[in-house]
């Protein structure tokens, strides 16, 4: 199983932040957007990973990560997507990566408050299909809703004026290989993209989707409220970390007294 980051895209609604920049590369608390993505992915176990971008800034994510050393890697694949053509559309160039093997997904603007591999393994388990991670939100209308009838989705819709349901799809997106040959099937929606929702939808058409309610917080980041959550999120957890840390020493070192 392989990995792939989406992390293209122009960052329009973070203007002026994105001027200069790729919205990948903007800081949340203490580290670059793009380094949370890829530690989730490795903090499931994945070792193969590659990166989606694009834009005038590409570049410069070479420059930051390098051959991926400091996430305990020992390579990092790039590769590049032309213009704004949708997340399906930037997931299609990961096919000659992907070799045939199944994918966990994740976009670039994605945070998670705790490791994945559960639902990973649950996915490897599962032997065929696809898999999503579904969040009860209170804006769902800004995703793509999932529309439920028992424990079974449906039916997806991208941002509903009229939601079905308070649930939504987090951006991580597990695929077996013939997500690759459902693309190939799909026509620009309005937005002139080809939608990660159809691709979603033919999975369940099938019968071949399942899913997991994430647990803890979830983010995305392309907003400059949800860029400011991001980071109050990120620190928020990090002091705490911190503190438990302190506490669990403290009879260590009253001992040594």
């Amino acid at each position: 199983m392989k990995g792939v980051v989406l992390a293209g895209g122009l960052g329009k609604r973070l203007e002026p932040l994105t001027r200069i920049t790729n919205k990948h590369l903007l800081p949340i608390y203490d580290q670059p957007m793009i380094y949370y993505p890829i530690r989730t992915l490795v903090d499931a176990g994945l070792t193969e990973i590659l990166i989606v971008t694009g834009g005038a800034h590409a570049g410069e994510f070479l420059r930051l990560l390098g051959n991926g050393a400091e996430f305990g890697l020992k390579h990092l694949d790039y590769t590049y997507q032309r213009g704004e053509g949708g997340i399906a559309e930037a997931l299609s160039l990961a096919e000659h990566f992907a070799a045939g093997q199944p994918l966990v997904v994740v976009l670039g603007d994605n945070i998670v408050e705790h490791s994945i591999r559960p639902y990973v393994e649950r996915f490897a388990a599962q032997g065929q299909g696809a898999r999503l991670l579904l969040k009860e939100v209170d804006d769902p209308w800004r995703f793509g809703v999932v529309k439920l009838s028992g424990e079974q989705i449906v039916r997806i819709e991208e941002k509903p004026t009229d939601p079905p349901s308070r649930y939504v799809v987090t951006g991580i997106y597990m695929y077996d290989a013939t997500v690759f040959d459902i693309i190939r099937t799909l026509r620009p929606s309005g937005r002139g993209e080809l939608e990660i929702t159809d691709v979603n939808n033919t999975y369940i058409d099938r019968g071949q989707m399942r899913y997991d309610r994430l647990e803890g917080w979830w983010t995305d980041a392309g907003l400059p409220e949800t860029l400011y959550r991001a980071a109050t999120l990120v620190r928020e957890q990090r002091v705490t970390a911190g503190e438990m840390a302190l506490a669990h020493e403290a009879p260590k070192r009253q001992a040594c007294v």
